[in-house]
């Protein structure tokens, strides 16, 4: 598969399922068949993500498919399989749920909605009276980096404790009853062991629980931190892996009037003392203190940064190359 940044994927090799097939939908009736009685939760989830449709528009039976039922666009196509599959879903008593993309091409009548492009998709489905469990990648996505990409496994996008604790599974614009709750997502493409995904998982699945269970005008981010942290130690005892991304501090380079590179730090977490060093040697709390802004020397080639809570070490220490930081500032400037 081949994914362009905000284009449609594009399959490589032909994987994708023909909607004009017959044999398909009888195919997917004796999985269903099968499938239906081994678990008693009431749904059960089809996916219809990212599906790729170059194939679909190069396939005869398709056209045919289309001109007979009367389809315009290959959303419409899709839409035809979703209401198809539907029907087997609920032949088998059980209730139909699907990826937000399953709203393109028309919504199948009774079909469940699992937003993940954002919140936008949920609201829509929402309006339409269709029920709704939200799993925005902004908020809820937990393969997401949680700090700094200099330190972090690389993944392509960022995800912050203290954004995934602004989740708010509960628009305002939109009748309550239709949304099921929200859920976090953590796929293992990228995570290779045990101890990995433990990492990737706390504490932001404290976060995300904590938004799905508490009402919005309880939440405080102060309070609920103050409980992560006393929950660490508690991880600690039960020698399971954690993230202490959030004690890292985050970098914000920028150039000056004078087109000097500015290095301006800061933290989640409150009450840390950031110290530094531009020697390329290890800063503890002894070292110069972050107070302002920082113009690295001119020789410089690395700044190390380390957190500190009181006389406690709690951050890593996070060794930026000014180059990087450089590139930092002029992608920033364009």
């Amino acid at each position: 598969m081949d994914w362009s940044h905000g284009a449609p994927p594009i399959a490589l090799v032909d994987n994708t399922l023909c909607p004009a097939n017959e044999k398909v939908y009888e195919f997917l009736d004796k999985v269903l068949t099968e499938v239906a009685p081994l678990f008693p939760f009431d749904y059960i989830h089809m996916g219809g993500d990212e599906c790729p449709k170059n194939f679909w528009e190069k396939t005869p039976a398709i056209k045919e498919l289309m001109q007979k039922e009367g389809l315009k666009t290959m959303e419409e196509v899709q839409s035809y399989f979703e209401k198809r599959l539907e029907k087997i879903v609920e032949g088998k008593g059980k209730k139909f749920m699907g990826w937000d993309e399953i709203l393109e091409g028309g919504l199948a009548p009774s079909a469940a909605v699992m937003s993940w492009r954002g919140m936008k998709g949920g609201i829509q489905a929402a309006k339409m009276g269709h029920e709704v469990v939200m799993s925005p990648t902004d908020f809820a996505y937990l393969d997401y980096m949680q700090g700094d990409p200099i330190i972090e496994p690389r993944v392509y996008a960022t995800l912050r404790l203290s954004k995934a604790y602004q989740f708010e599974p509960l628009p305002d614009s939109v009748d309550a009853k239709y949304i099921k709750g929200g859920q976090a997502n953590l796929w293992t493409e990228q995570v290779y062991n045990t101890r990995h995904q433990q990492y990737m998982t706390w504490p932001r699945g404290m976060a995300i629980a904590e938004c799905v269970w508490t009402p919005k005008e309880k939440k405080n981010w102060d309070d609920f931190f103050s409980r992560v942290e006393s929950h660490f130690s508690r991880l600690d005892a039960a020698q399971i892996k954690y993230a202490p991304s959030v004690y890292d501090p985050i970098f914000k380079a920028s150039k000056t009037s004078d087109n000097q590179l500015q290095v301006d730090l800061s933290t989640e977490a409150k009450g840390l003392d950031i110290f530094y060093s531009f020697d390329n040697s290890f800063p503890d709390r002894f070292y110069p203190k972050y107070t302002a802004p920082l113009i690295p020397p001119k020789d410089a080639v690395m700044l190390k940064v380390v957190t500190y809570k009181g006389s406690e070490q709690v951050g890593r220490i996070i060794a930026m190359p000014i180059d990087e930081l450089k590139k930092r500032a002029e992608s920033r400037r364009g």
